[in-house]
């Protein structure tokens, strides 16, 4: 796969015996094999990139597609190899003028105008989530009561999906980012679900349009007077569920576990609360656990970092090792809260870089300025080091964050 013979790594992605430690293997292949071999939990074999300026050549790089086709390698150890391979996303544009024209219709959901319109309605979702949680006492599981819902509420809210609905989308979401939690039956199970509610939303939407994305989209055009089709609907509801709860769902809880699990950076947010936004984008790039990375399908031969891959390798494009690169950002290894700038890949870059960041941005701040507000002794109720991580998911979490306040 990769010249030079670069010795493959047993298995990926890597664990840390620390749950909020990054695995050691990140710093060692930036310093000795920044292009190696992995073999993912399908048993097929990718190049692991985990430099910073690597990563975001790739995936800044329009050339090369998300790997959606029998000719790339499956991430997940079910038949179907998982969520890049899915019918989801071969459902949605993945390149080229459709790609752009896809995302136009939809970014619209998400300028800064709209998020600030959305910011007073989160932030009586997250009180009215940290009222359920003190009622039902300390200590408490706050992913349970505030992280997990909050995201979910917010884009079903979005597309426009009943509030007794919002438990069956968390459901399908984990189902749609297995990597060996789930069996083949048990994914297929849950996408037939999931992909027939959805049919039936499109469809009444179709008949009474709202104020929501979905009923956006389908009396919608794009520039070239363009509609999408039912499929292409279906998946983007899907998409921006699984993108729009899952990731920022587990980066609440991972984000106030590494505020707590060093009581001083609590402190200094407790006395300058200016710090929110630097602090927010500061946990997204420590993140030590934020999943699998983002692959993406070579086309032709590419130098990355002095190594040719050749065309028709799968890559996989690990952002929080290159967030970790003391190339990239001084003293790395630091979280600094008022770190400015901050170039981060949380959210990838290039043409498939996250769509729905402006609105995990803005969850997340409220979130934090919520908690500091409400609940400014909060507390871990464990050692940090007993915190337990999810696993079997292409996302990166915690189980549970057990506080007290």
């Amino acid at each position: 796969m990769v010249q030079d013979g670069a010795t493959p790594v047993a298995s990926y992605p890597f664990v840390s015996r620390e749950p909020l430690e990054p695995p050691a293997e990140w710093a060692q292949l930036r310093r000795t094999c920044p292009v190696s071999r992995v073999t993912l939990p399908s048993g097929d074999e990718m190049a692991l990139v985990t430099r910073y300026d690597d990563v975001r050549r790739v995936l800044s790089d329009p050339r090369f597609p998300r790997p959606t086709g029998e000719d790339s390698a499956r991430v997940a150890a079910t038949e179907s190899g998982g969520l890049f391979r899915s019918a989801m996303a071969q459902a949605i544009p993945q390149v080229g003028e459709a790609h752009l024209r896809w995302r136009r219709m939809i970014t619209k959901w998400f300028t800064a105008k709209r998020m600030a319109a959305l910011r007073p309605g989160i932030e009586a979702m997250a009180d009215q989530l940290v009222d359920g949680m003190v009622a039902a006492g300390a200590p408490a599981d706050l992913k349970a009561h505030l992280g997990f819902p909050l995201p979910v509420w917010v884009i079903c809210d979005m597309l426009g999906v009943p509030e007794s609905d919002r438990d069956r989308f968390s459901y399908w979401s984990d189902s749609m980012l297995n990597l060996t939690r789930s069996t083949q039956a048990e994914m297929d199970a849950a996408q037939d679900e999931f992909v027939e509610y959805l049919r039936g939303h499109v469809a009444a939407k179709r008949a009474a349009p709202g104020d929501d994305l979905l009923s956006d989209l389908i009396t919608g055009t794009d520039s070239d007077g363009g509609t999408l089709s039912e499929p292409t609907l279906v998946a983007t509801g899907q998409g921006l569920l699984v993108a729009g709860h899952e990731t920022t769902a587990n980066m609440i809880a991972k984000m106030v576990a590494m505020l707590l699990s060093d009581r001083s950076r609590w402190e200094r947010l407790l006395a300058d609360p200016s710090l929110v936004r630097t602090t927010v984008e500061e946990a997204l790039r420590f993140d030590a656990d934020p999943g699998i990375g983002m692959p993406r399908h070579l086309t032709e031969d590419l130098d990355v970092g002095g190594t040719t891959v050749p065309g028709g390798t799968t890559v996989m494009c690990s952002m929080g090792a290159a967030n970790r690169d003391d190339e990239a950002f001084a003293d790395a290894g630091e979280m600094d809260l008022g770190r400015s700038p901050n170039p981060h890949l949380a959210f990838g870059a290039g043409p498939h870089s996250c769509l729905g960041q402006a609105l995990a941005r803005t969850e997340l701040q409220v979130v934090l300025a919520v908690l500091l507000r409400r609940l400014p002794a909060l507390r871990l109720a464990v050692d940090p080091a007993r915190l337990q991580r999810v696993e079997g998911l292409a996302v990166g979490g915690l189980r549970e964050l057990p506080v007290r306040w």
